[in-house]
């Protein structure tokens, strides 16, 4: 396509063309006829560089978390013996990543390439995809320019925020209360399956003499190999309950969902990951990442056919997560039912809006009813955490149970 100069010297050339008719001046006429055929001339020239540039572009990391910059590199290759002329290079980007990134190439020697790169600062968890690039070269005298497009896309995946709930918040804050938790979170081993009560044919040499001397009984210890204690992570993502993705309530529960995953899983437990809206299913630890990372807001209209799903998946060696909004006053009866096959229970329950700027009526029915739902599921064995969406997980981690049942009557 014709560039503004190119136009102008176009018409430009026509005029001293017909000027050059009028007067008789075969001289001006040459030039008029110059100047009309430049930028046809400098077209053809655009054909023949277009098949000899190529763009390549690398991401520094695929996966990131959220506030990690990021470096994106073009590799521009010119595969002609002569210089490249003027390149402009535009990188789409999704809008949650910012303005598509835009880069000047004055000129590639021949065969031989350039870098050029930029950055990016991604935010917000989830999948993106970088590309189209587009390319306008224009000659060196800017009279036609022309546009590539470069269809290649690379998958940029951002993991939710995951927190540290090994170290306490601050140094006021008990450091055993969180150990505590996760201690109990995590209890398996000996109180589940690896240990046994002796049954009269097992191998005496499976005995574990250290258990028979704590509780005076024979125990046998089971192959370690044949089962393996597991977690089930679920997260209520209905629209409904924690409001759409990326509002803040939403993306506090898939943190939360994301730090106690990431602690089951460095502790050898076998992942399970379930929403309302799909049943649950085993993960490694990437890709139980990658999987909150594409997370989105459901439209199911209520949390009991998911629940009966969660019932069918309970086992008494699997430890239970369960993230949620404060659930309604007729849900609790069928939740504590269906967490009643797991192990550990831990229920973390994160407001829907922040308390403290609701209406004073609306402010009122959330603490009723997350009250409600703690005190009933510590009742049930279950060990409760409340939320608001600014609260971080590991505040609460580290306070002592007596502490947060006193705070809730």
């Amino acid at each position: 396509m014709f560039t503004p100069r190119g136009v102008t010297v176009c018409v430009a050339g026509v005029a001293m063309w017909l000027v050059a008719r009028l007067i008789g001046s075969a001289g001006l006429e040459v030039v008029g006829i110059g100047f009309v055929l430049l930028p046809i001339v400098a077209g053809f020239f655009l054909r023949w560089t277009e098949r000899r540039v190529s763009v390549r572009r690398r991401l520094s990391d695929v996966r990131v978390r959220p506030g990690t910059r990021l470096t994106v590199q073009l590799d521009v290759e010119n595969r002609s013996t002569a210089p490249s002329s003027f390149l402009m290079l535009e990188d789409q980007l999704p809008p949650t990543l910012g303005r598509s990134a835009r880069l000047v190439v004055a000129s590639v020697p021949g065969r031989r390439a350039q870098r050029v790169s930029y950055s990016i600062l991604p935010q917000v968890r989830g999948r993106y995809r970088i590309g189209p690039l587009t390319i306008d070269i224009t000659d060196a005298f800017g009279l036609r320019r022309k546009r590539l497009v470069v269809e290649n896309r690379d998958e940029l995946l951002v993991t939710p925020e995951i927190e540290d709930l090994s170290t306490p918040p601050d140094a006021a804050t008990s450091p055993n209360a969180g150990a505590a938790r996760a201690r109990q979170l995590l209890r398996t081993g000996e109180e589940y399956f690896t240990m046994r009560s002796y049954q009269e044919g097992d191998d005496l040499r499976r005995i574990h003499w250290p258990s028979v001397a704590r509780t005076g009984e024979l125990m046998i210890r089971q192959n370690e190999t044949s089962k393996r204690a597991n977690g089930l992570v679920f997260l209520d993502n209905r629209e409904a309950a924690l409001g759409r993705s990326h509002a803040a309530a939403f993306e506090r529960a898939v943190s939360c969902a994301a730090s106690v995953g990431a602690l089951l899983a460095r502790n050898g437990f076998g992942l399970r990951f379930g929403t309302a809206d799909t049943p649950a299913i085993a993960l490694s630890e990437e890709r139980y990442l990658d999987a909150l990372a594409g997370v989105s807001h459901g439209k199911g209209p209520s949390l009991s056919s998911a629940l009966t799903t969660l019932r069918g998946a309970a086992s008494a060696d699997a430890s239970l997560v369960f993230i949620a909004a404060p659930p309604a006053p007729q849900e609790l009866p069928q939740l504590i039912r269906s967490g009643s096959g797991f192990g550990p229970k831990l229920a973390i329950l994160i407001h829907p809006v922040e308390p403290a700027t609701a209406p004073a009526s609306r402010r009122t029915q959330l603490e009723a009813r997350s009250t409600e739902a703690r005190l009933a599921l510590t009742r049930a064995g279950w060990d409760c955490l409340v939320l608001t969406p600014s609260t971080k997980l590991k505040e609460r981690w580290h306070v002592p149970r007596e502490r947060l049942l006193a705070s809730s009557v």
